[in-house]
């Protein structure tokens, strides 16, 4: 094989933070070549560059054989560059091909897009109605949705961001399918994942970067996921410690919550029942856009439920607000960390304070508050969730996707709830911050407290949970313990093809 691109010496640098350190790497044609690190170690950075969305500092980038510096990501996509983003850039009102047509050039969105769609997704296993209101459409249509735009440009390079984080088992096995037939016509991916068992299904070699250097080049197929995260953190691996204590007193209880969706392509709550106890973990998963955010949402308080349909340690909560459930011991890390679970413009100390000024005492009885105060505890969950920053001081948008991941879960986590109610608790971070998380989870159930984690991860929630329910059309199946459930059985139930979704006492 002959290289596809070439990377040497590239180097970014921000104030204060060298992202990309003279790196160096080649992607060879017909190859699905992985990006590995942790969080803040530069991947983002240099995916940026290779789209043409930032410009290197220094050092020089090659797509077959001949100078590659797009200056934006139009010259990237017409030298044959494509990219399907982590987070979906679609507008839920228009159609698919409304949609796709937004991505092409004015020129190649003509009259026949609708059949040219149908072939290609035809073609590639990626089955797609053009004329389908994307609102309509389940995660994984969704994604196949930005999968073949990016084809309709004939790309030679694809760059793949965290591609299963929203994936049933069996869509991912689609995507895999997919994506060794566009490798084996010739096309080269470079796939950027933090799920390392499937690094090592799919990917025939590796380029691993830590603190904006390569710090490694392997093939992952002859590694273990743990050697592989091993090569990303430069230690070893601390191992984790499983759940021993027996489940104890109900914390929290639902009983027939019900709401209305309350946006369009909404999902109504329809009948959830169910009780957390303490020392236990319920993993509640399923495929985005089944009710997972109204259901955290009515959990919080952000949307207010009947009164007796929620009760915590036995006393009813479900009119009151977030702030008076925090205040009685149930906290909320909710999935979107940027504009929901952090203000981009405060800083760390600012954004412990908006959910930490009560239970971490961080102002008076007067309500002043003691910055001295927020200050040391938020610099206390930095430390505790190694927390990547400059400092304290400094705005939540300056921190990289897994690091402010870190930090909002690490302020609920610190916070000692009773309950605690994660949502997504290690999206798009990397694999030692992800085990301290894990850990810090079940080290809170050990202590006392209960947790309900929803998560589209199924690995993460098998790891973790002590039982197990799918939320699916907005009902939630019977919890049940995670050691009776296979794979297979849980993806079923997630695509709606298995297991009784309804509502239930446990």
């Amino acid at each position: 094989m002959t290289a596809l691109l070439e990377v040497e010496g590239l180097t970014k640098r921000f104030p204060g933070v060298l992202a990309n350190d003279a790196v160096s790497f080649a992607v060879e044609r017909g190859q699905i070549h992985a990006l590995l690190g942790e969080n803040g170690a530069g991947k983002s950075t240099l995916v940026k560059m290779i789209y043409g969305s930032m410009r290197p500092d220094a050092g020089v980038m090659r797509l077959e054989g001949r100078p590659h510096a797009p200056a934006d990501p139009g010259a990237a996509r017409r030298a044959g560059v494509g990219l399907v983003f982590q987070h979906f850039s679609l507008f839920d009102a228009l159609t698919v091909a409304e949609n796709v047509a937004l991505g092409l050039p004015p020129e190649e969105a003509g009259a026949d897009l609708a059949e040219r769609i149908r072939k290609v997704s035809a073609a590639y296993g990626l089955p797609l109605d053009p004329e389908r209101r994307v609102g309509e459409l389940s995660v994984g249509a969704r994604q196949r949705v930005e999968i073949v735009r990016c084809l309709l440009q004939r790309p030679r390079l694809l760059i793949m961001d965290e591609p299963t984080s929203v994936l049933t088992p069996q869509e991912v096995g689609q995507l895999f399918r997919t994506l060794r037939q566009l490798r084996d016509e010739g096309v080269s991916i470079l796939y950027i994942s933090h799920k390392l068992d499937e690094i090592r299904e799919l990917c025939e070699a590796a380029t691993i970067l830590r603190h904006g250097r390569v710090t490694g080049r392997c093939d992952p197929r002859r590694e273990s996921a743990r050697s592989l995260a091993e090569m990303m953190i430069g230690q070893e691996l601390a191992a984790t410690r499983p759940l021993s204590a027996a489940p104890g007193e109900v914390r929290l209880t639902v009983r027939g919550l019900s709401l209305p969706a309350d946006r369009p392509f909404g999902t109504a709550l329809r009948d959830i029942s169910f009780d957390l106890r303490a020392g236990e973990i319920l993993g509640v998963a399923g495929v985005a856009g089944n009710g997972q955010d109204e259901f955290v949402e009515a959990l919080s308080g952000e949307r207010r439920a009947q009164h007796e349909a929620i009760r915590l340690d036995g006393a009813p909560i479900g009119a009151f607000g977030p702030d008076r459930r925090r205040r009685l011991g149930l906290c909320v890390a909710p999935e979107e960390r940027l504009g929901h679970a952090a203000v981009p413009d405060m800083s760390l100390t600012e954004n412990a304070i908006l959910t930490a000024r009560r239970r971490a005492r961080l102002a008076s009885r007067g309500g002043v508050l003691r910055l001295g105060a927020a200050a040391r505890f938020a610099r206390a969950v930095v430390e505790r969730f190694d927390v990547r920053t400059a400092g304290v001081e400094h705005a939540a948008r300056s921190l990289s996707g897994g690091n402010l991941q870190k930090f909002v879960v690490g302020r609920e986590i610190m916070q000692n709830p009773a309950v605690l109610v994660v949502a997504q608790p290690t999206w798009g971070v990397d694999a030692g911050a992800a085990a301290a998380i894990r850990q810090a989870l079940r080290d809170m159930a050990e202590a006392g407290a209960a947790v309900l984690a929803v998560s589209q991860d199924l690995d993460e929630l098998m790891e973790i949970s002590t039982r197990f329910a799918v939320m699916a059309g907005g009902r939630l199946s019977a919890p049940r313990p995670m050691a009776e459930l296979s794979v297979e059985e849980i993806g079923r139930m997630m695509g709606g093809t298995g297991g009784e979704v309804a509502h239930a006492e446990a």
